[in-house]
Order: C-alpha cells, then sequence, then structure tokens
C-alpha cells in the first residue's frame, strides 16, 4: 500500500510499544506523515529514534499525553489539530480484578479507550468531511466476541466493556459521515505475541516460548485456524490497506484480522 505523503498525516495514538508501534512504522514506510503518540515523553523520544533507524526516510514527529484525562485529550488535540488519518489504538489489556477495582481505575479506562477516542474522533471526523477524505480507525479487541477459558479472565473486564463500546462509537461515526468521502471502521487483532515480548515478560519458569504458544493454542485459543499468535506487522499491514486509497469502499465495518479465532463467518 501506498499512501501520498505530501498530503496524508497520521496519528497514531499508544504508538510507542506493540502493536502501536508497528502500526506506526507501517504507516512510514507506506509513505505517511506519522505522529507518534505514547504516555510520557521518554516513551515517545524512544519510539522516535527507533522508527528514524527502521524506516530512514520516515517523516515522524511525537507527542506525550495521559489519554486517561479528558484535559490532557484537548491538549493532544490542540498540539495536533489537523490530521487525515486517525488510529485510535492506546490502552492497556489487564486490570484488577472486577471484584476489587474501585470506580477511578473504572473510570480511568472509560476515559482512555472511549472517551478519548471520542473526543479525538469527533475532532478529526469533523476537519475530514470538510476536506472530503480521511480514515477513522479504531482498534477493537477480539475478545468482544470471544473470550478464551482463562482463569484471569476477571480481570478483563474493563478492557472487554471498553473495546465492545469502541465498536459501537465506530459505527456511529461511520454513519455520520456517510456519502461524504471518509471511511470509519474498527479492526479486531487476534491473540498477538512475539517472543521478544514474551521474554521481556514474566514467562513460566522453564517454559520456551515455543511450548508457550503451542499450550495456548492447544488450550484457550484452540479455535484459533491460524494456530499461532499474530505478528504485529501482520496487524499493521492490514490497518495500514484500511488508511490508503485501496480500501475507499470500506467504511463501517468491524473486520477482524485475528487468525480465524472466532467461530463465525461473518
Amino acid at each position: 500500500m501506498r499512501i501520498e505523503r505530501a498530503t496524508k498525516t497520521a496519528l497514531v495514538t499508544g504508538a510507542t510499544s506493540g502493536m502501536g508501534y508497528a502500526i506506526a512504522k507501517g504507516l512510514a514506510a507506506a509513505g505517511a506523515r506519522v505522529v507518534v503518540h505514547g504516555s510520557s515523553d521518554e516513551t515517545v523520544t524512544g519510539a522516535l529514534k527507533r522508527l528514524r533507524q527502521e524506516v530512514p526516510d520516515s517523516d515522524v514527529m511525537g507527542r506525550s499525553a495521559r489519554l486517561d484525562r479528558p484535559d490532557a485529550v484537548t491538549d493532544l488535540i490542540d498540539e495536533v489539530p489537523d490530521v487525515d488519518i486517525l488510529v485510535s489504538n492506546a490502552g492497556p489489556t489487564r486490570s484488577t480484578s472486577v471484584f476489587d477495582m474501585d470506580l477511578a481505575e473504572w473510570q480511568a479506562w472509560l476515559d482512555t479507550y472511549v472517551t478519548a477516542g471520542m473526543l479525538l474522533g469527533r475532532h478529526h471526523l469533523m476537519r475530514m468531511i470538510d476536506r472530503g477524505w480521511g480514515r477513522v480507525l479504531f482498534g477493537a479487541g477480539v475478545t468482544c466476541s470471544y473470550s478464551p477459558a482463562d482463569p484471569s479472565l476477571d480481570s478483563m473486564t474493563a478492557w472487554l466493556t471498553c473495546k465492545a463500546a469502541v465498536l459501537g462509537l465506530s459505527r456511529s461515526l461511520a454513519e455520520i459521515a456517510a456519502g461524504r468521502g471518509v471511511t470509519v471502521n474498527a479492526f479486531i487483532p487476534g491473540p498477538a505475541m512475539t517472543e521478544e515480548r514474551y521474554l521481556a515478560g514474566e514467562p513460566p519458569a522453564e517454559t520456551s516460548f515455543e511450548r508457550f504458544e503451542r499450550d495456548y493454542f492447544e488450550g484457550p485459543g484452540s479455535s484459533s485456524l491460524l494456530r499461532r499468535f499474530i505478528q504485529p506487522d501482520e496487524i499493521a499491514n492490514f490497518v495500514a490497506f484500511l488508511a490508503s486509497d485501496q480500501a475507499s469502499g470500506i467504511t463501517g465495518a468491524a473486520l477482524r484480522v485475528d487468525g480465524g479465532i472466532i467461530r463465525s463467518i461473518l
């Protein structure tokens, strides 16, 4: 996919590591000017340094903001007021157990995923509509339709709730943009893990990545047709396509790059 750098700027939230970084890298490699967002100046600086090494001709810049604070989101909008492509990706996965979570933590999750996505989405959507071209993409979650038999599932309640809300937000904005040259979609990644991420975490003692992956897809991930973890670059390639002119006929959709783990053809 190619994105014309002279006229297309992308903002990717949560772009300093993992899937968000891969998406920022993919858009930069496709030719877009990319604004890398992270929660701190330190993480943004590190991501920009890495991006410039891995995509030497890239045009990238960075901004930091805490998306769990609506006032900080407003500041981010003031600093980056006009983009052609918005990828709302930021946010963690696991939280405190729903039985132990206080209202302040619950509100922080809603603000990070739903309120920040709404504030960024409505601001940039208006400008995209005025120009007659734009792409708004929301990162949703495969476990909105598929929940593995995981004993720690109660620590994902906030994530599951917010990701389901993001699907509604995405479709709503797509309806608003109907017929105006702007597409709005949600992308739904399946289980993603790299060996580097696994080794950087806290793997079970004497368990290799290969054994960890095999055990997962013989257990809670057994419905996967891919039978392996999806690589961040595979997700990034899909997002880059949705952000391109080649995807102009796709809008209002919740599109899966899930390795077939959801047992449904629709």
